[in-house]
């Protein structure tokens, strides 16, 4: 495949005695030039022969400067994790498992039907084969998803091509519930995937197996936006930081820039040329990140800007394994994890306007292989022991295992440059003014204060807002 960027074997950013080949000088160019528009920083930087000459000499160096050199992963201890949980064995490529500040969800086996099971996070141990499931869907649940305005909602996706909303009471479930809040009929085919809307509340996306994306108002049940865009199956789905654009890839090997509201394409291009399943996110500041399988089925990953998704500014070979790899994104620390279906690692990088821009950093190894994982959201991690990312891992032996990503600091005191000011549980709009056509900034809050509400900055508009979320 021709691309910009070259192509470099996983071994060239493991060894720390070989140099890890950079990027060409167009893809240096985009990628600066990108992340200087974001800045509002002059275009006219990136087109001095001075800096240009100066980059090089950066990539070279064996020891970069990042806090997040020393990152390590730790798995906590069987009695903290949580045991004896029925994984679905279904094939679909999900993560099989949601995670918020008050609960754990994880779609398990269930015969009549589909279920998911939701805990605690302080019901840990083994989990009595008794205990009471959401279970109301006619076929295997594929997908579920936890609102981020709000964590007692989550919504589901399933065989029987229903997707459902379901309220979970604070403190866990004492009985089976079969009841949703509310039932989406829309879909002809199996629901596989759910994503909320990450600033406008109640606004919930759902994709099936008849190539159809379904926007909905949660709070009436009414399908919003519909979009038939994509000629084969959807893979994945992703918002951009304000909600205003969405990230696709689709089974014809293409990944999607679309205008929801106005259901246009505004750029497409091929992401891998191998056949299995892609997945692509939209970062912080606008670029597009990919993972994906080549032609001789080796797993890549690429990045690129949305002006020209066509050209990677880089593209990495991996390795020749099979499973689908999940990226997973921490805004706050531009760190991405790869979570690979089958593997027992996760892959850590950092995302940086340098090149060669995504700086591998570290592997998390386990000696079991994952089944399923989940990201705790950001206000879920432990700040005192400056504890940046959360994971629980599914196995297949029925263990969700749960792994601390933590910066090693000497200091107790709280640590401002790990921990910006991060993603609330607050909505910046309503259903009804996005749908308008408005955009605002995700509401923000602060770690460093125990008890101190979030903060929307730019719409001051909170929970006090009607509707399920």
């Amino acid at each position: 495949m021709e691309v910009d960027g070259e192509i470099k074997r996983h071994n060239s950013f493991t060894s720390p005695n070989r140099r890890t080949p950079i990027a060409k000088r167009a893809g240096r160019e985009r990628c600066h030039s990108y992340h200087a528009q974001t800045a509002e920083q002059p275009k006219t930087n990136q087109l001095n022969p001075e800096i240009r000459l100066e980059v090089p000499k950066m990539s070279f160096r064996v020891v970069r400067s990042s806090k997040f050199r020393h990152v390590y992963g730790q798995a906590l201890k069987r009695e903290q994790c949580y045991d004896n949980i029925r994984v679905s064995k279904s094939s679909w490529d999900s993560t099989f498992c949601a995670v918020n500040p008050k609960f754990l969800a994880i779609i398990v086996e269930s015969a009549g039907g589909g279920a998911f099971i939701v805990l605690p996070h302080n019901k840990v141990g083994r989990i009595p084969a008794d205990h009471p499931l959401v279970g109301g869907h006619k076929g295997p649940v594929l997908d579920i998803a936890w609102c981020p305005h709000n964590d007692n909602v989550i919504a589901s996706g399933s065989e029987d091509c229903v997707v459902k909303v379901w309220q979970i009471p604070d403190g866990g479930l004492s009985r089976t519930l079969t009841d949703p809040v509310v039932d989406l009929v829309y879909h002809q085919r199996r629901v596989g995937l759910v994503l909320w809307h990450p600033t406008a509340q109640n606004v919930l996306l759902t994709a099936g197996s008849d190539n159809q994306i379904a926007i909905w108002n949660v709070g009436t049940g009414e399908v919003l936006i519909s979009l038939d865009c994509h000629p084969d199956l959807i893979y994945s789905a992703c918002w951009n930081w304000t909600g205003s654009k969405l990230l696709t890839t689709c089974r014809d090997k293409k990944i999607r820039i679309i205008d929801p509201r106005k259901g246009e394409v505004e750029a497409e291009a091929i992401a891998h040329e191998g056949s299995k399943a892609s997945r692509a996110i939209f970062l912080k500041h606008g670029l597009v990140f990919t993972t994906g399988f080549s032609r001789m089925s080796e797993r890549q990953y690429s990045l690129r800007t949305p002006d020209a998704l066509n050209e990677p500014i880089v593209t990495v070979e991996i390795d020749t394994s099979n499973g689908v790899m999940f990226p997973l994104y921490d805004p706050d620390t531009s760190l991405i994890y790869l979570c690979g279906k089958g593997d027992s690692v996760i892959r850590y990088f950092e995302v940086t306007p340098e090149p060669p821009f995504v700086h591998y950093i570290n592997t998390f190894q386990t000696p079991d292989p994952q089944r399923g994982i989940g990201m705790m959201p950001k206000r879920g991690c432990d700040v005192a022991t400056c504890e940046i990312a959360k994971f629980y891992r599914l196995n297949n032996s029925g263990l969700c295992q749960v792994v601390s990503m933590t910066v090693p600091r000497k200091s107790e005191l709280f640590q401002e440059d790990l921990y910006p000011d991060t993603l609330s549980d607050e909505a910046s709009l309503t259903a009804d003014e996005w749908l308008a056509g408005e955009d605002a900034e995700p509401c923000t809050m602060s770690l460093k204060v125990t008890g101190r509400g979030p903060s929307c900055r730019d719409t001051g508009i909170g929970r006090s807002r009607t509707g399920i979320c």
